[in-house]
């Protein structure tokens, strides 16, 4: 297996734990993707994906519908997509994923945790180049062959196929998720969810108190409303 099925097994545990919080990121990804794109996910297909992954955790379809009502209210402020790059304690590089309406706050609060941990908040690009960004994508196992899956996969940009728990899983270069989502569109082929990581390339090991200096950051990120997504390269 390659590094994306290393990386999904460490975090999935941890990725969406809250239901709560998952709820108020799905509810951001839908202003978002409307305020972009539209309310009908039939010609949205950044909506489309994003309704897949609320079904996926089980968000209920009145609370999806009144999301999208609520994005398309043109008084409703617009969240803005920011990421933010830094160290942790002991030389671990961290990556957060914002969805905010107020950048000072959010920029502000992210600081304090930093210096709050012992680590430091960088500038744009200090560590972002450590990661790949790659997109996912989720469908039913049931009658797929995830070997000739692969095969027939890597012609749009699919670099990796593996199957766990919960199906089949394919990974790819950010790039590739449009061809991707529209080929398993194209083939009937039912997408359970879809999204972006950011995988390291290179993981620290760290001693169990190293790593509990660092969790103490990630935990105070994490928490944050405006936060969506926190990548380290820690290793799990």
């Amino acid at each position: 297996m390659g590094r994306a099925f290393e990386f999904r097994k460490a975090r999935k545990m941890k990725r969406w734990a809250a239901m709560s919080k998952a709820f108020t990121r799905i509810g951001k990804d839908i202003v978002i993707a409307v305020k972009e794109g539209g309310p009908d996910p039939d010609s949205n297909a950044r909506l489309r994906a994003v309704i897949q992954n609320a079904k996926a955790v089980n968000m209920p379809k009145d609370n999806i519908e009144r999301a999208i009502k609520r994005a398309s209210d043109k008084s409703l402020g617009d969240y803005k997509e920011v990421l933010f790059e830094g160290y942790a304690p002991h030389g671990i590089a961290v990556l957060i994923e914002t969805a905010t309406d107020n950048n000072t706050r959010t920029v502000a609060n992210i600081r304090s945790y930093f210096n709050k941990c012992n680590g430091s908040l960088g500038t744009s690009g200090s560590v972002e180049f450590m990661f790949d960004h790659t997109c996912n994508f989720r469908i039913p196992a049931d009658g797929v062959d995830p070997e000739e899956l692969e095969l027939e996969m890597i012609d749009f940009g699919a670099e990796e196929v593996f199957v766990d728990d919960d199906g089949i899983l394919i990974y790819a270069p950010f790039e590739s998720f449009g061809a991707i989502q529209k080929e398993l569109e194209n083939r009937n082929i039912e997408i359970l969810s879809s999204g972006f990581e950011r995988i390291p390339q290179v993981t620290k090991a760290l001693s169990e108190e190293e790593a509990a200096d660092v969790e103490k950051l990630l935990e105070k990120i994490e928490e944050d409303d405006d936060v969506q997504n926190v990548y380290h390269t820690m290793q799990e």
